[in-house]
């Protein structure tokens, strides 16, 4: 995934910077990086590998001898970001978020049209930020160059570009991806994250819509290209990747993760002891659900994390279940001889789940009863990089519809997105046994987009129904 920041101010901007694009931390865990323009001294820029230390640690001494009125700064799971390119449009900085499912077939293109090479990173890969600039440099100027990279770029792009004039933000064409803009006396941001600004004295302006390229400056920000009608914006998002304090289209992370959980109670027969999230990820939606079940909430388990990173990191997968479960300590005395129904965000592989679940048998537990917050996911993400799984049977539901196929089933997908389908019940039903589970029920779809609260045409749910 990843995320960026910017600020266009009277004065210093540095310490905005810094700390706007801490904020965006949880988005990415590989690279971090920050280029600020100063009238006098021009250009400067940093990136750390940020993989065993945080932000903060890694950007402490780039803050002291940094200085600008203009700033960008990103979280990246991938590329090295901001560069710096210059161009027939001048000097500018630039920062993506986003996925590019023709990269191969861009380059060739680029190349066909003289281009004469790319920076290839660690492992062979073209920088996709780079990558977007050449797309970008092909026009007559910046927002023609924007516009068209958008249009040929397959999957999603949204872009964020600094020059001497201002701060370019152009949200993708669809809106997957959030863009909001705050407001200070003096200074104007932009930003992923709409909380990452408050605490610096922003208030909330106004969110992009769909396509929309504006700029921004210390006064304000001015839209160059009007929003499109059509959106969709990433429902996972709100389910897992969003901070809790932050909002998109209006609508509050944590509110709908009550939402959620709320919703799952409504349709659940199970009588547990206690109702507890997998720490921190599920704990939002078993509040939600304990709330209106009247079933405790509990923490039968807690998350130590003074000296753990995420567990998704390191990329190595039996790292990442160690790290996983080092984490976890039992509260005994909440957890012997119980009853549990444990809420997590989603089962993707089932492998760090699986082994929570016998961790908790282990510590005593007499039941554990799994609520995921949403649908079973049975299509790898086309749009954003989400994940770094190579293939879709890194997903559980696909390795359970894989080996039914294997007994000689025929497998019609469309059968197992359905939730009253005998179909969707049986798959359901090997997903809990292989895993351990005492009961396993899924979030439905269709309750998850009441979650939400806004028009399902404009939420992209690809990831549970295929549908694009």
């Amino acid at each position: 995934m990843g995320g960026f920041f910017g600020v266009a101010a009277k004065e210093s901007c540095v310490f905005d910077l810094f700390f706007g694009t801490d904020y965006h931390s949880h988005l990415g865990t590989r690279r971090a990086g920050m280029a600020v323009y100063d009238r006098e001294k021009g250009y400067d820029r940093a990136i750390h590998n940020i993989e065993n230390a945080p932000f903060r640690t890694k950007f402490d001494k780039d803050i002291n001898s940094m200085s600008g009125t203009m700033g960008i700064g990103c979280i990246s799971d991938y590329e090295p970001q901001p560069l710096i390119v210059r161009s027939h449009h001048g000097t500018y900085a630039i920062a993506t978020v986003g996925k590019i499912n023709n990269m191969e077939a861009l380059t060739k293109e680029l190349f066909s049209k003289g281009l004469s090479h790319f920076l290839e990173m660690s492992g062979g890969d073209i920088n996709a930020t780079e990558l977007v600039a050449s797309i970008v440099n092909q026009k007559d100027n910046l927002v023609e160059g924007i516009q068209y990279a958008q249009e040929i770029i397959e999957g999603s792009m949204t872009i964020l570009i600094m020059t001497p004039k201002g701060l370019y933000a152009a949200r993708d064409r669809l809106g997957r991806t959030p863009v909001s803009v705050g407001r200070k006396d003096g200074a104007c941001c932009v930003s992923f994250e709409s909380f990452a600004y408050l605490n610096l004295g922003y208030k909330a302006d106004r969110e992009l819509g769909p396509g929309e390229v504006a700029v921004v400056t210390p006064e304000g920000v001015h839209t160059l290209v009007q929003p499109g009608k059509k959106m969709k914006i990433c429902t996972f998002l709100w389910v897992y990747y969003g901070y809790p304090s932050s909002s998109y289209e209006g609508i509050s992370v944590e509110q709908m993760r009550y939402n959620c959980g709320a919703r799952l109670a409504e349709r659940d027969h199970v009588q547990p002891d206690i109702v507890a999230g997998v720490p921190d990820s599920g704990t939002a939606h078993a509040i939600g659900y304990a709330n209106r079940s009247g079933v405790p909430f509990s923490r039968p388990f807690i998350k130590y994390t003074p000296t753990w990173p995420r567990s998704f990191m390191p990329t190595i997968q039996t790292k990442r279940n160690l790290i996983a479960k080092m984490k976890l300590i039992p509260v005994q005395e909440l957890i012997e001889n119980r009853s549990l129904l444990l809420i997590d965000d989603s089962i993707v592989r089932g492998t760090q789940l699986r082994e929570t679940t016998e961790f908790l048998y282990q510590s005593g537990a007499r039941e554990v009863h799994v609520r995921p917050a949403c649908p079973p996911l049975l299509y790898g993400c086309k749009y954003l990089n989400f994940s770094r799984s190579s293939s879709e049977m890194d997903l559980i539901a696909r390795r359970i519809l894989k080996e039914m196929e294997q007994e000689g089933r025929q497998i019609d997908l469309k059968l197992y997105v359905d939730p009253d389908t005998p179909e969707y019940a049986e798959m359901l039903d090997r997903i809990g046994k292989q895993l351990n589970f005492t009961t396993l029920r899924y979030h439905r779809l269709d309750d998850l987009i009441a979650s939400v609260g806004i028009d399902s045409e404009k939420l992209c749910t690809y990831c549970w129904d295929g549908r694009e």
